[in-house]
Parts: structure tokens; sequence; C-alpha cells
């Protein structure tokens, strides 16, 4: 047990501080007053969580490894708490449209990339082969 959780702790560890240089370098990078940061890496996150159970539904990984991936890395790596705290910041700033924008593609593209990363696995195994 013991094993399993420093396994998802420094997966953990491992995804929050990605998580903030990728979301601060994206973020500098657009130089937007929305949150494409936050965006970026709830994407990112959300295909890699797709690609990585869809791999896992094929090939034996061991608990902790399957648990330093996804419940450690990829979970400290999105960020649904900041994602709503920007959504509330821009709404109460009287960003209706960037508020809701924000609200919507968080929404509707992580749930999108999870489907496509769930697909990925197998559209490059049927091109291999």
């Amino acid at each position: 047990m013991l094993k399993h959780l420093v396994a998802i702790a420094l997966g953990g560890s491992l995804g929050a501080v990605a998580r903030y240089i990728t979301a601060k370098n994206i973020q500098s990078l657009s130089g937007q007053l929305f949150p494409l940061g936050t965006l970026f890496v709830n994407m990112m996150g959300s295909f890699l969580i797709g690609i990585a159970f869809s791999i896992f539904e094929n090939i034996a990984v061991s608990r902790d490894l399957r648990s330093f991936l996804t419940i450690g890395f990829l979970g400290a790596f999105t960020t649904f708490s900041t994602y709503s705290l920007e959504t509330i910041a821009l709404l109460r700033d009287g960003e209706l449209k960037l508020g809701i924008s924000n609200f919507l593609l968080n929404n509707l593209l992580c749930l999108m990339m999870v489907f496509i990363g769930l697909a990925t696995p197998k559209i490059l195994l049927k091109i291999i082969r």
C-alpha cells in the first residue's frame, strides 16, 4: 500500500510542476485575458488519459504505474479547481462572453479530447499493421 501511495504522490508532484510550467508558458505566449493555459493543460490531460486508458485495456500495466500516471500525474496536471475559479473570476469581472466560453470550451473540448485519446491508439495500431 505504501508503494502505491508513493507512486501516486510522485506522479502528482511531477504533474503539478508540469502543469504550472506548461500553463504559465502557454498563457504568456497567448497574451490573452482568456485563460488559454488552463484550457490547454485540461485538454492535453484529457487526451492523455484517454490514450492511457485505451492502452491499459490492451496491455497489462501494474497498478502502481497506472495510478502514477492517471491519479498522480494526470490528476495533478489537469486542474478543475483553477478552471472553475477562472470562470467565476471572468463572470465577476463582467466578462460574460469569456466566462461562458471558458465553461463551454473546457467541458466540450476536454470530453472530445478523451474520446480522441481513447481512439488514437486503436487507429495507430491499424495504421502500423
